[in-house]
């Protein structure tokens, strides 16, 4: 027997929930939810549920898009009836339960917390459905005024000028980037990116948490009809994250010695080995490459050298998956094959079909690999998020066996504290150009009638490049011819001219 660090933290309890209601039919106001996982990822530790929650000493909730609590770590542990704790309200991202989880097991490896609890709550798909009738949910503990929103930063004038806010429109810009990076026709691209969206939902067809548990195939996912239009080309309607869901999760996070102190059973844990965070820079113009995420690569070098081993030991993935660049970005960093048969990327079956609940998926989908874990012990799974504009990057490596060598905050190369350390490559961006520039990447805006309104391009201008390449901006296509030729040739490379009118640069072919 190998005795284990006291201090190694591990998963002792998940639990999760979805709700599935139709008409006027509410769920429960996303406070009531997040007690109702915590109460039941005390439960699933298989020690005394009361005597866990009583022992937990740090509280993290998950921003709630759906209702603006004054008080929201508060509130839940009044209802949870334990009192005031310290811990986190978050900002907002894909990366954000996985960055709690670090927080929490570097607060335990610090001897400053034994048990915590991460909790997160969506009813957007109750709030959406009252829209539609003219109501509005009268929950509790209103904020008696409304918090303004976490942007971490704010939007580059170039980009609020060209309408440049919507993640399905920038993570499309990524994908027609790699498309081009790889020379694939468009048609062939968009049955590949059918291909991988089917193998997500086939998954999402076993998960009983899942909000659309069913299997769709290449064709149907990748084919735009009225039911599935395109959103931001090559993404169709069935091929996005879905944020209007009712869904909640929450994580138990314990100390080894903790773990034996509240009898649970060791058959329960699921260790910590490894975890990182890495940014790219914020404007989706200045990454010098479109086609790739440098931060990404760093991140996944990290979390797998802390925890000594290489992409093949690890038996489970989920990897973000929001739209299908996050996947395949993800992909190339870890050197896979997105479309290789036999290796499924996500165990809950992503945020297309399993649900996305703004920045909440990663709690679902840490609930789901402690299962997938506990069901095949010895194993080893990887845990992806991805925030913002692909600009935040977080990951970590799990276990039922403690780790050979201790988890420690900053144990990974290239990291610092688990983050990067030095400020990321950036192209410079030139608000407005009059002139010829050559298209970078670029997508087509599609209506809620499936017609394309307007093309988004990111340009590379001409003249003296810098030390990270020439400057970039963005235009603004228009015309049909030019929007239906954007999506039946690979226009990347080719030349655009560029007339700014005010702000906007307005582009043609």
């Amino acid at each position: 027997m190998v005795a284990v660090d006291p201090r190694s933290p591990c998963l002792i309890g998940v639990a999760q929930r979805t709700w599935h209601l139709d008409g006027l039919d509410q769920a429960p106001e996303p406070l009531v939810m997040q007690a109702e996982v915590v109460r039941a990822a005390a439960a699933d530790t298989g020690a005394d549920g009361g005597v866990v929650l009583g022992a937990v000493d740090r509280i993290d909730v998950v921003h709630c898009m759906s209702w603006p609590y004054d008080d929201p770590r508060g509130r839940l542990a009044d209802l949870l009836g334990i009192g005031p704790r310290p811990g986190t309200y978050s900002g907002i991202g894909g990366t954000v339960p996985l960055q709690f989880v670090a927080a929490a097991a570097a607060e335990i490896v610090g001897g400053r917390s034994e048990v915590a609890v991460i909790a997160g709550a969506e009813a957007l798909d109750t709030v959406r459905r009252l829209k539609k009738v003219g109501e509005r949910p009268d929950w509790s503990h209103r904020h008696p005024e409304k918090p303004p929103f976490p942007f971490e930063a704010p939007f580059h004038p170039a980009e609020v000028a060209h309408e440049v806010f919507a993640a399905w429109l920038t993570f499309a810009v990524r994908d027609i980037a790699r498309c081009a990076r790889l020379g694939v026709a468009p048609a062939d691209h968009a049955r590949s990116i059918g291909t991988l969206m089917a193998s997500l939902s086939e998954v999402a067809a076993t998960n009983p948490h899942a909000w659309f548990p069913r299997a769709r195939t290449a064709d149907e996912l990748s084919t735009p009809t009225p039911d599935n239009r395109l959103v931001g080309y090559p993404y169709t309607k069935l091929e996005v994250a879905i944020m209007d869901v009712d869904m909640a999760a929450a994580v138990v996070v314990a100390s080894h010695a903790a773990a034996d102190r509240l009898g649970v059973p060791p058959e329960r844990r699921v260790y910590l080995h490894g975890t990182a965070q890495g940014l790219d820079p914020v404007y989706v113009a200045e990454h010098p490459d479109l086609s790739r995420s440098p931060a990404m690569a760093r991140v996944f070098r990290s979390v797998l050298g802390q925890a000594d081993v290489g992409i093949d030991d690890v038996a489970h993935l989920d990897l973000y998956s929001c739209f299908a660049s996050s996947v395949t970005f993800a992909c190339d960093a870890l050197g896979l094959d997105p479309l290789a048969p036999g290796r499924p990327l996500t165990v809950t079956g992503g945020l297309p079909y399993c649900g996305g609940p703004a920045s909440n998926y990663g709690s679902h989908a840490l609930t789901t690999m402690v299962g997938v874990l506990r069901e095949d012990p010895g194993t080893l799974g990887l845990v992806s998020g991805v925030g913002m504009h692909m600009t935040k990057h977080a990951a970590a490596v799990l276990g039922t066996s403690p780790p050979a060598t201790p988890w420690r905050p900053g144990a990974g190369s290239g990291s610092d504290s688990g983050s990067d350390a030095g400020e990321p490559d950036r192209r410079p961006i030139v608000d407005t150009w009059t002139g010829d520039a050559t298209i970078a990447a670029y997508t087509v805006r599609h209506g809620r009638d499936g017609a394309a309104t307007s093309g988004l391009a990111i340009v590379d201008l001409p003249g003296e490049a810098g030390a990270d390449g020439p400057a970039r901006t963005y235009a603004r296509l228009d015309d049909p011819d030019d929007l239906a030729e954007l999506e039946a040739t690979a226009a990347v490379g080719r030349t655009l001219h560029l007339t700014p009118e005010g702000s906007v640069n307005r582009a043609r072919l």
